[in-house]
């Protein structure tokens, strides 16, 4: 159980890396062609704990163009500015790897 959990947080960072990459591309593309619509969501996601909760709040705040502005750690809701309108995938693509990591 333990080995399995830091293999999750290796593959956790690894993804987060190529999202945060991902992201900043994304963005300054986004900037470049003056394609800015930012929006602000709430997010329901499928994590119970807390602790789940804050590092997925963190990594949208580390991606460039997105934000948590606000978490419910009673319901669970996250409320995410985003500089595009986007699908709640491409916010949390992470949501699973957390899940696995620490649920």
């Amino acid at each position: 159980m333990f080995l399995s959990r830091i293999i999750y947080g290796i593959e956790f960072f690894v993804r987060l890396v190529v999202e945060i990459i991902k992201a900043v591309l994304s963005t300054a593309s986004c900037c470049l062609k003056g394609e800015v619509d930012p929006v602000v969501v709430e997010i329901i996601p499928d994590l119970k704990r807390p602790v789940s909760l804050a590092i997925l709040s963190n990594t949208i705040t580390l991606t460039p163009g997105t934000i948590t502005i606000d978490m419910n750690q009673e319901t669970g809701v996250l409320t995410v500015s985003a500089l595009t309108p986007r699908s709640r995938e491409d916010i949390i693509p992470l949501e699973s790897t957390i899940k696995k990591m620490l649920e």
